[in-house]
């Protein structure tokens, strides 16, 4: 069974703990950066088909979450923290939905 994984700070993914899923908090990019790849290697790679990453910590990981843009899995999604939305999810939701269909239909 696959597994659903959230990569943010701790105030951010300790709701998501409570639903059940995996919760990874990171302090710093570079804590993010680490969990993200050691979510993705060849022995876990088949373990989590979804990895929710906060769009703060995202911003410092556009390279990694890059790779996954075209795979189908993990699917690397972007959410707000609790300061509020950066924006950066729409837009990687209306950049993967243009690839799909050819039009933004957003």
């Amino acid at each position: 069974m696959y597994k659903i994984a959230v990569i943010g700070t701790p105030d951010t993914v300790v709701g998501f703990k409570a639903l059940g899923l995996d919760a990874f908090p990171a302090r710093e990019p570079e804590e993010a950066r680490r969990t993200l790849r050691e979510l993705t290697r060849a022995e876990s790679a088949d373990e989590y088909a979804i990895i929710y990453i906060e769009e703060g910590l995202a911003v410092s990981l556009t390279a990694e979450i890059e790779k996954y843009k075209d795979r189908p899995s993990p699917a690397v999604i972007l959410i707000p923290g609790r300061e509020g939305s950066l924006g950066l999810g729409r837009s990687a939701l209306t950049s993967a939905v243009e690839r799909a269909v050819g039009a933004n239909i957003l």
